[in-house]
């Protein structure tokens, strides 16, 4: 029984999976994503039920729209699938079992799945955009908080460090704010900083150091082959100048999915 049970979670994977892609499109570009209905972003043709299906539709069309054939993002398939699959190695590492269920496993499944949904949408707008999309950010903030009243109130964890953290997004939810108020523009660096508090509220201080050490890794290697690289060709008569915006909430997302993952079959082995 327990494969059928899995073959549901991974189809409520692929399904929110199909969500994220939606919402990544949409949400930078201020189109709503719970009334407008699917539609090609090439021809605007609206999409039927057989070619709303997570995965299978893509398969079928052979990744191409169906009214004009302009060819499907793979991003679509493969954000899709790996959703699914995420979503069945939670469960697996939470040994989720039919014959075994209690309430604090599924709560706890839902609040990882809430939390993961928040990583998904910030990777993926801030890979196209280079941005913390507000809103996202802020359904993060609101699924922290009832975390952190689950988790002391339900679980009886202590509630000093929880009560910094949110003490922390305030101060830099208020600095935020003063400086969209002088410059009429978002901080990166106060939206990274605010991503790093969910992040510690959600997977907590080892999980989220750790994320920033790989990632802080990451980019000095990264800078350190551009500077070999350039070095190489001082040379040449070509005179131009490299700027390498690095996308660090998409890096920090990615790490910290990984990071958790194995937190969580560490901690439930």
């Amino acid at each position: 029984m327990n494969i059928f049970l899995y073959i549901i979670i991974f189809i409520i994977g692929i399904s929110f999976g199909s969500f994220y892609s939606l919402a990544i499109y949409r949400i930078p570009k201020k189109v709503n994503i719970v009334t407008k209905h699917s539609f090609c972003p090439n021809c605007g043709h609206k999409l039927g039920f057989l070619e709303l299906i997570p995965i299978f539709s893509y398969i079928f069309l052979k990744g191409k729209c169906k009214h004009c054939k302009q060819k499907i993002k793979p991003r679509y398939f493969i954000l899709e699938l790996l959703s699914g699959l995420v979503f069945v190695i939670i469960a697996f590492c939470l040994k989720i079992d039919i014959y075994n269920l209690n309430l604090d496993t599924i709560i706890r499944f839902i609040f990882i799945i809430l939390y993961l949904s928040f990583i998904f949408l910030i990777a993926g707008i801030d890979k196209d955009y280079r941005k913390i999309e507000k809103n996202v950010l802020c359904y993060g903030i609101v699924i922290s908080c009832f975390y952190v009243i689950y988790i002391c109130i339900i679980a009886q964890t202590n509630i000093y460090k929880y009560v910094m953290y949110l003490v922390t997004l305030i101060i830099l939810l208020i600095l935020d704010n003063i400086k969209q108020l002088k410059e009429a523009k978002d901080s990166y660096v106060l939206d990274i900083l605010m991503l790093i508090v969910v992040m510690l509220i959600n997977t907590d201080i080892i999980v989220t150091a750790a994320t920033i050490l790989i990632v802080a890794f990451a980019i000095a290697i990264a800078r350190g082959i551009l500077y070999l690289r350039n070095a190489l060709n001082k040379f040449k008569k070509e005179n131009k100048k490299v700027m390498q915006t690095y996308k660090l909430g998409y890096l920090l997302c990615i790490a910290n999915i990984l990071l958790f993952i194995e937190q969580l079959y560490l901690m439930y082995d």
